[in-house]
Parts: C-alpha cells; structure tokens; sequence
C-alpha cells in the first residue's frame, strides 16, 4: 500500500468546463468555436506554467488573427476562471475519507495562477485535507515534465516510488511511470477505492 497518494485536480477532483460555460466563452471571444478552442489549448502549457493571464489571451488573439481589446481580455479572464471552479462531491468525499484512514496526501495540478486563490477560497476545506499542493504555475513546469512529478513527491518527502498518481490523461500517467510512480487513469472515486485494497 503506498505511503502517499498524488491526484490530478481538473477531471479528477475538479469538474471540467461545462458546455454552457464555454458557450459563454465563445460569446466573448467572438470567434469560430472550433478555432477558438485549437487556441485555446495549443497556448495552454506556457499559461500553465505562469504566464500572466492577459499575455495568455493576447496570444491567442494573435493565433486566431484578431486583437482583443483589453474589457475584452478582462472578460475572457473572468469566465475562463469562474469555469474551472467546480469540483466533484463523490471525489471530495474520497478525499476525506483517505485522510481519515491516515493516507499521506498531494495534489498535483497543471493550473494558472489566477486561478489558485479564487479555487482554494472556494474550496479550503477538502483542500485542506492535502499534506501538499504542487501547482505547475508556481514551479514552473507543467505535467507531462518530469520534474513536475518529482517535484511533487518531494513536497511529500518521498520518492516517486512510494506515491500512486492518479490522472485522467493518459499522457501524464505514462511520464509518472517513468519517473518510477505507480499510476492510473482516472475513472471513478470507486476505482481509487479498489486500486487502493488490491
């Protein structure tokens, strides 16, 4: 069994974008939905790792051909943000439930750095429950890096050996591997619960 358990935030614990928030989004860019999205995720990784949010969203204004005025940027900024702050209460049950059972517990998430104070506010008593939160936009490097991974289990004062990393990309559990963690794609908090008593 091991020692510490490291779980992914957005599509694990955290719920993904829903279709009405990026409607939302779309309205305010005021471009084609499936540009703006290529955009949006081509130019994702540099804003994960701590690039300001108005400098994310001028570029993709210039990917997408067009300048967004600046209460433009303002509002993509906010309904961008206000759409990564749900979380799964199943997952938020588990969460504590670990901690009850004494599991020693990390967080590590590819997140903007305006988004971090407005989630933990939100959300400070599960979070609470976390012996570590490892961000890439205050490291400096987001998943799939390796460091990232080490990183993470440093704060938790173990080896990437000792940890199980939950993910629900298939590309971040492949680079835990091979840093030497077990891990999963994530499927459901059942399926913590079986990996956890196989």
């Amino acid at each position: 069994m091991p020692p510490a358990i490291v779980f992914d935030l957005f599509g694990v614990i955290a719920l993904p974008q829903t279709p009405e928030a990026k409607r939302r989004i779309e309205r305010i860019a005021g471009v084609r939905p499936d540009v703006l999205w290529d955009a949006y995720w081509a130019l994702r990784k540099p804003y994960d790792a701590g690039q300001a949010s108005a400098e994310y969203w001028a570029a993709v204004g210039d990917r997408l051909g067009t300048r967004f005025a600046p209460d433009t940027i303002d509002a993509l900024i906010d309904a961008d943000l206000a759409s990564w702050t749900d979380a799964d209460p199943a997952m938020i049950a588990l969460v504590g439930e670990l901690a009850g059972q004494g599991y020693r517990l990390g967080m590590l998430s590819n997140i903007i750095a305006d988004l971090v104070p407005m989630f933990e506010k939100k959300h400070e008593a599960w979070l609470a429950h976390f012996d570590a939160r490892t961000y890439s936009c205050a490291i400096g490097v987001a998943k799939p890096d390796h460091r990232a991974f080490e990183i993470a289990a440093g704060s938790l004062g173990v080896t990437p050996a000792d940890c199980l990393f939950i993910d629900d990309t298939e590309v971040n559990v492949v680079a835990a591997r091979e840093v030497g963690m077990r891990a999963e794609v994530f499927r459901s908090a059942e399926q913590v619960r079986e990996l956890l008593t196989a």
